[in-house]
C-alpha cells in the first residue's frame, strides 16, 4: 500500500470544508470526525467517471493523525461531538411494562459513534427500530430478548466494518440470543461491498494474525483480502448513502401505494367511527 503523500494546510483546511459541506447533505446530516474524515480522501481524491464502476479499495490520500492536526479547533457544521461528550441513549426504552410488547426489528451496530451517528439523524424513528451499539448492549438485556421472541419473525440487523471481528459480530449476536428462534441479518461490510463503493480501506500494521473461522458467504479472495491485514469501516460510507441504505434494508418493503380505487373499495368496510367528514 502506497504511503500518502503531504498534503498542505491550507489546502486540507479547504478539503475539510468542500467534505463538511457534501457530508451534511442534503438535509443537514450530522455525521462523525471519522465520517468527515473519509469525506476529506474523497475530496482530497476524486474518482474519475469512467472508472466509478471498476470495484478496487483504494488506500487512503491523507493520514488520519494528519487530518485530526488540522481540524482541531474547528467545528465544522454537522459534526457530532465524540460517543463519549454525546453517549448512545436512544435504544430500547428502560420502562419496565413496555418491555411486554413485541419488538420486531433491532439494529446493532458495531461502532458506538455510528450508532450515535444514525440516532442524532432520526433513523430509529423512521425505521421504527432501535439502534443499539456493540461496544454498550451486549450482552442483550434479557427483557429485550424476550420482546424479540413476543414478535413473530423478529428480525436483528447487524452494521459491523469489513474486518473479522467486524465479520463474527453477527455470529457473536446470534450466540448471545441462545434459542431464541430470531433472524439475525448482516446487514455488511464485507471485503466485496467495500470495492464495489470503492471505499477508503486500510491495512493492519505489523503481523497480521491468523483469521479465525470466517462465517459462509466470503469468497476466496475475501478471505485473502482480510488476511492480507486490509479492512475498510462503515465509517467510509458517505453518510448519506448510509442513511438510505439503513433505513430501506430495516424498513423493509413498503407498503403498496394507495389509489382513487382502492379508496372506494374500502368504503365498503368503513364504519361510521372511518366514515369521511364533510
Amino acid at each position: 500500500m502506497s504511503r500518502p503523500h503531504p498534503v498542505g494546510r491550507r489546502l486540507l483546511e479547504r478539503g475539510i470544508t468542500t467534505a463538511a459541506r457534501r457530508a451534511g447533505s442534503p438535509g443537514n446530516l450530522r455525521f462523525t470526525e471519522r465520517q468527515l474524515y473519509y469525506e476529506t480522501c474523497r475530496v482530497l481524491r476524486p474518482v474519475p467517471a469512467p472508472v466509478r464502476r471498476i470495484p478496487y479499495s483504494p488506500a487512503p490520500p491523507l493520514r488520519l493523525s494528519r487530518f485530526t492536526e488540522v481540524l482541531r479547533g474547528r467545528e465544522p457544521a454537522g459534526l457530532l461531538p465524540p460517543p463519549a461528550a454525546a453517549p448512545v441513549t436512544g435504544g430500547p426504552p428502560r420502562e419496565p411494562d413496555l418491555y411486554a410488547y413485541g419488538l420486531p426489528r433491532l439494529l446493532i451496530c458495531q461502532d458506538r459513534s455510528i450508532a450515535g451517528m444514525l440516532l442524532a439523524n432520526h433513523v430509529h424513528l423512521e425505521a421504527a427500530c432501535p439502534v443499539l451499539s456493540a461496544e454498550d448492549d451486549l450482552p442483550l438485556d434479557p427483557r429485550l430478548v424476550k420482546s424479540l421472541e413476543r414478535a413473530e419473525g423478529a428480525t436483528v440487523h447487524v452494521l459491523h466494518d469489513a474486518s473479522p471481528a467486524g465479520i463474527a459480530l453477527p455470529a457473536r449476536v446470534r450466540e448471545g440470543l441462545g434459542p431464541v428462534p430470531v433472524r439475525v441479518a448482516s446487514l455488511g461490510l464485507v471485503p466485496r461491498h467495500a470495492e464495489a463503493l470503492r471505499l477508503v480501506s486500510g491495512r493492519r500494521p505489523g503481523p497480521v494474525p491468523p483469521l479465525g473461522p470466517m462465517r459462509g458467504g466470503l469468497s476466496p479472495s475475501e478471505v485473502a483480502w482480510l488476511a492480507g491485514g486490509r479492512f475498510a469501516e462503515v465509517a467510509a460510507v458517505p453518510p448519506a448513502r448510509l442513511v438510505r441504505a439503513v433505513l430501506r434494508l430495516t424498513r423493509g418493503p413498503r407498503p403498496a401505494r394507495r389509489s382513487a380505487w382502492s379508496d372506494l373499495r374500502d368504503l365498503r368496510t368503513a364504519g361510521f367511527m372511518t366514515w369521511p367528514g364533510p
